[in-house]
């Protein structure tokens, strides 16, 4: 009988120890998420990124985030140019434990978008190309003359891959808001909604993708979605801004010019 009570009593406490440690893993995977973001974030895009909390549960693979705030580069006018609220994913728990980490779905609801244009370039545009140039996707470099053969160095070794690379099956933002800001004239603004985003197969190969391509496909994905929703509404607000000049006696044909050559090479494809 004394034997029995302390069985009970020893797995007893070892359940609770594992439960411990399970906890104490989960809470500082949770809280190196955040730090990872907050730090690795502003790297790539070159604008503050703050997020207030990250969850994540070792059991089920599902977890959230919460109040993600991505700033605006520097010459802009607006506070931000991405708020999520609040983004759910799912994951294989398993695969934390190898060198790909499997994410089944990332589900963004309803987040503000901030497009802020001078009719010349605009915030978005601004943060693909501080992503473009930290992973070296710029534009290529005119091609230079051939330089005399010089003898043959040691190769250099490749950059190490990341610890870690992802594959993201699912990924959908949806119910998302653009708020158009045009400081060009007199920082007129409209609210409008963003297209739903539906992006799949991320990663599927057997090599995944970096963190920093994901970032870069997501970042993408929303530039082009607000840009096309801001199109028509940049274009309202500056016939308005050509129509008020008229009308109090203006005739501004220099600034009408300006304005409606502005906005058709703002949306020029290039």
């Amino acid at each position: 009988m004394l034997m029995k009570k302390i069985i009970i009593r020893t797995v007893i406490a070892l359940v609770v120890v594992l439960v411990l440690a399970v906890l104490a893993v989960s809470l500082f995977l949770d809280k190196a998420i955040k730090s990872g973001i907050e730090t690795f974030g502003p790297k790539l895009t070159k604008v503050d990124i703050t997020l207030q909390s990250v969850s994540l549960s070792l059991f089920s693979g599902s977890g959230s985030i919460k109040d993600l705030v991505v700033g605006n580069p520097q010459g802009f006018k607006t506070p931000s140019a991405i708020k999520v609220g609040i983004a759910s994913l799912s994951l294989e728990p398993r695969s934390l434990l190898s060198d790909k980490i499997v994410v089944k779905s990332v589900t963004v609801q309803g987040p503000e978008i901030t497009f802020e244009t001078d009719l010349k370039n605009n915030n978005l545009k601004k943060i693909m190309a501080n992503v473009q140039e930290t992973t070296g996707g710029g534009a290529q470099e005119p091609a230079k003359p051939r330089e005399p053969a010089q003898p043959k160095e040691q190769a250099q070794p490749k950059e190490a891959k990341p610890a870690k690379t992802l594959e993201v099956d699912d990924f959908v933002i949806s119910g998302g808001k653009v708020h158009v800001a045009v400081t060009a004239l007199g920082g007129q603004s409209a609210t409008i909604p963003l297209p739903d985003i539906h992006l799949q197969g991320l990663g599927t190969g057997p090599e995944g993708i970096t963190p920093a391509e994901l970032v870069k496909k997501v970042l993408e994905a929303i530039e082009q979605g607000a840009t096309q929703a801001a199109a028509g509404t940049v274009a309202d607000i500056g016939k308005g801004a050509v129509y008020l000049s008229k009308g109090i006696g203006n005739p501004g044909s220099n600034a009408v010019e300006s304005v409606t050559k502005g906005i058709g090479n703002l949306f020029k494809k290039k």
